[in-house]
C-alpha cells in the first residue's frame, strides 16, 4: 500500500520535507500534473507526509475519500507513464 496525494494538493512541499525515502516528486508540466505525487514503489507507508500537509490532501490509498478516488490512478500513472522523477523542474 501507499499514500496518495489528492487533488486537495495546493503544491505546498511540507510532505516533500519530510518524506524520510525522497519518494514524493512534484508535477511538470503544471497544467498535466499539478499535485505532488508519491512513488508507491519506493513509499514505506511511514505516514510522515500526512501531518505536514495543511491542506489534508494525503491519505492511505484505502482510506481515500469516495470523492477522491479518482486521483489513485493518477498517481499511479505518474510514475508508471508519465514523467516520473524525470519531471524535472518545471
Amino acid at each position: 500500500m501507499t499514500h496518495i496525494i489528492t487533488g486537495l494538493c495546493m503544491r505546498y512541499a511540507g510532505c516533500v520535507e519530510v518524506c524520510p525515502v525522497d519518494c514524493i516528486a512534484p508535477g511538470y508540466p503544471i497544467d498535466e500534473w499539478p499535485y505532488y505525487y508519491i512513488d508507491p514503489d519506493a513509499c514505506i507507508d511511514c505516514g510522515a507526509c500526512v501531518p505536514a500537509c495543511p491542506y489534508n490532501a494525503i491519505w492511505p490509498e484505502a482510506e481515500v475519500p469516495d470523492f477522491l478516488k479518482g486521483d489513485i490512478q493518477g498517481n499511479y500513472d505518474f510514475f508508471a507513464n508519465g514523467p516520473g522523477y524525470d519531471a524535472g523542474s518545471g
